[in-house]
């Protein structure tokens, strides 16, 4: 016994003088020394008095649920819905559980494996003696110990790179939640745009229908051409055409908001959102460069799988080491169930080894390399990530920008022909200008309505565009 437990002592004494594990250790990537998204400072102009005024304010942060400030309940609500009953969601959560349950397999590792053995077995022996051939039973039980100690840090290298594996699950579970709240409130401002188009499509079919009112008197009375009236009828016909598309995209919208919520478009309404219940943010956040790698969920993805793969070197290393391994028993024997735990019938081993590689062809060197070759790549597509989010960034600032400009425009447009309408109508009634001038004041009347129409929804889709880019706070998702 004590030559065997002075072989146990001496293979634990290796482990204890073997503490590191080998492989690189993981240090976070730099973070960009760049000071802004853009080549010049993006400056949002000042709007008109009909239309709210926006200002960046550069180093603020963004709230876990931005959505909440464009002052919409409804909103706010349909978005819970989504968070906490969307498939997308139940299947990452599902996805994280399972990473983390592989973390702890992977822990295992480190600690003694104890089992409990036992068993019966029968023997009958051919030598004959003076009673004749002997056979009995046999009872055995007793644990069993195994150990192989993580003497160059192979086990700890895999926990390391599940654990970052599980880190990058639930980056993807937050990124999920940030794509799903943006995609909610993309879909709600798309149903309000809509809706403001259709009111501005309502709005001229009333012009045009009061044009065929005025027109028709005006052929009764003698002063206009029969033709004038078909050329009205025609632009009302022409106009009305503009409604059914209008209303295929509420639909459509409508639809996508229902699977968003994990609901059925069959069994769910979609709630009516329009501009005036949604207010536009005004204060708008924007996360410096240095910041931005810790606030978006696919950078901070991106870099857990460049742990994880940092880690996996280090487990490859550890394999062209040598692995220890450490086995006790303890078994008591006895020809009848009732002596079997008698303490005379105890039987011990402990036991020792070590393996080496000595030749496997060069393929544990390959995946060493190979190991490394898989974060050099993880590396230049992190750094890609970061590239193509500062590229998002740059372009939502840039196109606020142009939305505050265009707005502008297009009110001073909408204004200017509103007014040009009005003057040509009452110059037609009063005989002073041709109907054909008319529409073609109209036609400019009728541009302006819906290009504004369409430049409030295109600011509002904007403004939580870049709240999805700075991260949307999703650092702060459960």
């Amino acid at each position: 016994m004590n030559s065997a437990w002075k072989a146990a002592c001496a293979a634990l004494t290796v482990v204890g003088l073997a503490a590191c594990a080998v492989g690189p250790n993981f240090t976070l990537p730099a973070p960009p020394a760049q000071k802004a998204y853009t080549s010049r400072p993006v400056v949002l102009p000042a709007a008109g008095e009909s239309d709210p005024q926006q200002m960046i304010s550069v180093g603020a942060s963004v709230p876990a649920q931005w959505w909440r400030r464009f002052g919409s309940p409804m909103l706010d609500s349909t978005v819970a819905l989504a968070l906490a009953d969307s498939p997308t969601l139940e299947q990452a959560r599902a996805t994280l559980a399972q990473a983390r349950q592989a973390v702890r397999v992977a822990e295992g590792g480190l600690y003694p494996q104890v089992e409990l053995g036992a068993a019966l077995s029968r023997s009958r022996s051919r030598q004959a003696s003076t009673y004749g051939a002997e056979q009995g039973n046999l009872y055995s039980a007793g644990p069993l110990v195994g150990y192989s100690p993580d003497a160059f840090g192979g086990t700890r290298r895999l926990i390391e790179q599940q654990g970052a594996l599980a880190d990058l699950q639930r980056e993807q579970l937050a990124a999920a939640q940030l794509s799903l709240a943006g995609n909610v409130v993309s879909q709600a401002i798309g149903i309000a745009s809509v809706g403001a188009q259709t009111a501005a499509v309502e709005a001229i079919l009333e012009i045009d229908r009061h044009n065929v009112d005025l027109v028709r008197l005006s052929v009764q009375a003698g002063t206009a051409a029969p033709a004038d009236l078909l050329t009205a009828q025609s632009q009302l016909a022409g106009d009305e055409a503009l409604l059914p598309p209008l209303r295929q995209q509420l639909a459509a919208a409508a639809d996508v908001l229902a699977m968003l919520v994990g609901r059925s478009a069959g069994n769910w309404q979609a709630p009516a959102f329009d501009f005036t219940s949604l207010v536009l943010p005004a204060d708008l956040p924007v996360v410096v460069p240095s910041a931005l790698v810790r606030a978006r969920p696919d950078i901070r993805g991106a870099e857990a799988l460049l742990h994880a793969t940092s880690a996996a070197i280090g487990v490859a290393t550890a394999r062209l080491y040598p692995q220890i391994s450490l086995s006790s028993s303890w078994t008591q024997q006895s020809a009848t169930m009732g002596a079997l735990f008698d303490g005379s019938n105890g039987l011990w081993a402990v036991a020792a080894s070590l393996t080496a590689p000595i030749f496997n062809g060069g393929a544990l060197k390959a995946q060493q390399q190979s190991a490394i070759d898989a974060f050099e790549a993880q590396l230049a597509t992190y750094r890609q990530t970061v590239l193509l989010a500062f590229n998002q960034v740059a372009d939502v600032l840039q196109a606020l920008e142009h939305d505050a400009q265009l707005i502008a425009a297009q009110r001073k447009a909408l204004d200017t022909s509103t007014t040009s309408l009005r003057l040509a109508q009452d110059s037609y009634a009063a005989g002073a200008v041709s109907f054909l001038q008319v529409l073609a004041t109209q036609r400019i009347y009728e541009q302006a309505r819906l290009g504004y129409a369409k430049a409030v929804g295109q600011r509002y889709l904007d403004t939580a565009q870049l709240f999805a880019a700075m991260g949307g706070g999703a650092a702060q998702f459960p």
